[in-house]
């Protein structure tokens, strides 16, 4: 099979697993009452919602991967980057699931110790920052940098379709920029991963079938697209273009920036929970939650082609193109800054 085809079988693949999963999950989840209750005011739903729409999703991501496995012969190197991924979700997976579960005792210190070593696990598989020479400084920014995104999808989660939308865009955005590369497990896992949101999706925004992605999900996705980002090169064109994951990122990298400084504005821990998410704020001013995620998805899609485009063009226009969006994030900010949230 050529390569064009089994990209859209494995899509395929991934879409239907996760679309068989997710309600089985939900099932599951309301069998064993794991479930999402409203017990404090940045909860924004009125009743106990299923969790586990996260499992659906990973496991559509590592079945449709073995499938790949058995069925492709991949070139030297691509099966050593799938296993560092797989391996190291499974660290995320079991964190997520505790958090889920509510189990006591699961501090965030020990949530980010974890994640620290499924970081690790990446720069055993050389899944790093590359263009920067020093191992060391390398390695520490590799780690901030799968940490941050992997929680910065976990902030995200806050309305119904806006946390899978999201990868499912910067999934679609890291492909198209990797795959004139031959760096084929970031082809393969954002074609799987866009798969596995888009069958989740419809479940997550169903009034009657309604689940969450939970812990589980938001942090597996943030986990992957993390690596993702430093699977494959950008700067074939210009050295800037180096910078072209912030804006495939730049939603849940925003939220993350925005979250921490309101919460240190009015002197909480950036730790702790509260409503300034962009998305309450844009909520508060009257938008519906589906023109919200609409608009988000729009926003990322803008932001992907925009990032594409400054990989293929001369350095200048490139920093151009990110002080434009640079800009535009300000006004943005100063907008939902004047929105008053409790």
């Amino acid at each position: 099979m050529e390569l064009p085809a089994r990209y859209v079988v494995i899509f395929i693949i991934a879409l239907i697993v996760s679309a068989a999963l997710t309600p089985l999950m939900r099932r599951a989840a309301l069998r064993f009452q794991v479930l999402d209750h409203p017990s404090n005011e940045v909860k924004t739903h009125s009743e106990p919602v299923p969790y586990l729409g996260g499992m659906a999703v990973w496991l559509s991501f590592i079945i449709t991967l073995i499938v790949l496995r058995l069925t492709t012969h991949f070139p030297t190197g691509t099966l050593r980057s799938l296993r560092g991924v797989f391996i190291g979700s499974v660290v995320i997976i079991i964190i997520g699931i505790l958090d889920d579960l509510h189990i006591r005792g699961l501090h965030y210190v020990i949530k980010l110790i974890m994640q620290v070593a499924a970081a690790c696990i990446l720069l055993l598989f050389d899944i790093r920052i590359k263009f920067i020479h020093n191992i060391y400084i390398s390695i520490i920014l590799t780690v901030i940098w799968v940490v941050g995104i992997t929680n910065a999808f976990n902030l995200i989660d806050i309305m119904d379709g806006l946390c899978s939308s999201v990868a499912f865009v910067a999934s679609f955005g890291f492909l198209i920029i990797s795959l004139p590369t031959t760096m084929l497990y970031v082809n393969f896992s954002s074609l799987v991963l866009m798969g596995a949101c888009l069958g989740f999706m419809p479940y997550n925004m169903s009034k009657r079938y309604r689940i969450f992605l939970g812990d589980t999900g938001s942090l597996f996705i943030g986990f992957v697209l993390s690596a993702l980002a430093l699977g494959t090169s950008f700067t074939t064109v210009n050295r800037v273009s180096v910078f072209a994951p912030i804006l495939v990122l730049g939603i849940p990298i925003y939220e993350t920036l925005l979250l921490i400084f309101h919460r240190i504005k009015k002197g909480k821990s950036p730790f702790m929970g509260s409503k300034d998410h962009f998305a309450l704020r844009m909520e508060k001013l009257g938008l519906p939650r589906k023109t919200i995620v609409g608009l988000a998805t729009i926003t990322a899609f803008f932001l992907s082609g925009v990032s594409f485009v400054s990989t293929r063009i001369p350095s200048i226009p490139a920093i151009g193109l990110y002080i434009l969006v640079g800009v535009l994030f300000i006004f943005v900010s100063l907008w939902l800054g004047k929105v008053e949230v409790d």
